[in-house]
């Protein structure tokens, strides 16, 4: 009876179109462009602001026995007619033990018609490019239009797409950086010095690096706070993003206290993002959260009102991020013929 059942479903199948495409890092890196990126991320925002995405929590498994987590991701954006599902891992001994990536990422695309799988696809640098292009898209909006000099805390690749992100909207004119690792911090100041044209300061320490600074991006794994709330000017914008789970933090709490703070999302935020341990603590309250990004990209709540305040953007990472992302990579593989069909059904 069984075999009956498989027999009649393998004739079914063979009589449509249902091969999925398999793209593999090399085969999407070159499909990638940041300011397209920024646009993809920027409308998956705005639908999320509009309530046409459904998105499930980021779920964690972690391995503690490795010191690893396992993050599953799936969501549907509406307009763009796209649903995926992105299972992503962090190690942080990868790199050095393994010379593995510290985060890897695959992500499965579906036909939200008929559920077929249409790509099964690398997510890896979908996740580092997306989250730069989030970075850009929150300081778009909440960073002052006149914003020159830049801070990366963080010399390792999600510091290198920040950078990026933000050099596609504003018009830099100096980016300083700080890593605990001074040769990774030299590193990053010769190469995307070069890449971008950018005078790039390699600093001693935090302070120096972004008590100048117009924008400050976090992007370090940090469990102690090492942002300190004299070091930031008035009108300074922030963007965390280091904190991606419980017990990871990156500001200190009386930059919360004073700032405006934007989310992505705000239970996600209190619970794996930069709020979760003041949140936590009883230091910052849901209520003070201003609103989630998707409130300010579809214009419900305005973003930056005034020169002089301080905003602060929590990324915790979102899966329609992957999603708008992914989709518009689907479609130009297949329309410059990339990838490799396979039939895995």
């Amino acid at each position: 009876m069984i075999e009956k059942y498989f027999k009649k479903n393998r004739n079914l199948i063979s009589s449509m179109n249902t091969k999925t495409l398999i793209l593999s890092r090399k085969d999407i890196e070159p499909l990638l462009n940041m300011s397209e990126c920024i646009e993809n991320v920027e409308e998956a925002f705005k639908a999320y602001g509009n309530d046409k995405v459904q998105m499930l929590p980021k779920m964690h498994i972690h391995f503690n026995k490795y010191n690893g987590i396992l993050a599953i991701m799936p969501a549907y954006i509406e307009p763009l007619d796209a649903v995926a599902v992105k299972v992503g891992t962090g190690h942080p001994s990868n790199p050095e033990k393994y010379g593995l990536p510290l985060v890897m990422a695959t992500i499965i695309l579906n036909d939200p018609k008929t559920g077929l799988p249409l790509a099964i696809m690398d997510g890896t640098a979908i996740t580092a490019i997306r989250t730069g292009a989030a970075g850009a898209v929150a300081a778009k909006y909440l960073a002052r239009k006149d914003s020159r000099n830049v801070a990366i805390i963080g010399s390792g690749v999600q510091g290198r797409m920040q950078l990026v992100g933000l050099n596609k909207i504003f018009e830099i004119e100096k980016a300083r950086i700080y890593d605990v690792n001074t040769t990774s911090s030299r590193l990053f100041a010769k190469e995307m010095s070069g890449n971008l044209g950018l005078e790039i300061e390699v600093t001693r320490n935090e302070k120096a690096a972004v008590e100048e600074a117009d924008i400050v991006t976090t992007v370090t794994p940090s469990r102690v706070p090492y942002l300190n709330e004299s070091w930031i000017r008035p009108g300074t914008h922030i963007n965390a993003i280091g904190a991606d789970t419980e017990g990871k933090e990156e500001l200190d709490p009386k930059i919360l206290n004073k700032a405006k703070i934007v989310v992505d999302n705000k239970d996600q935020s209190i619970t794996i993002g930069e709020l979760n341990v003041p949140y936590a603590k009883g230091l910052i309250r849901k209520e003070d959260i201003y609103a989630d990004i998707g409130e300010i990209v579809s214009g419900k709540k305005a973003g930056r009102v005034s020169h002089d305040e301080i905003t602060v953007f929590d990324s915790s990472g979102l899966s329609i991020q992957d999603v708008a992302v992914a989709s518009k990579v689907y479609q130009a593989a297949k329309k410059k013929r990339i990838g490799r069909l396979l039939q895995i059904i």
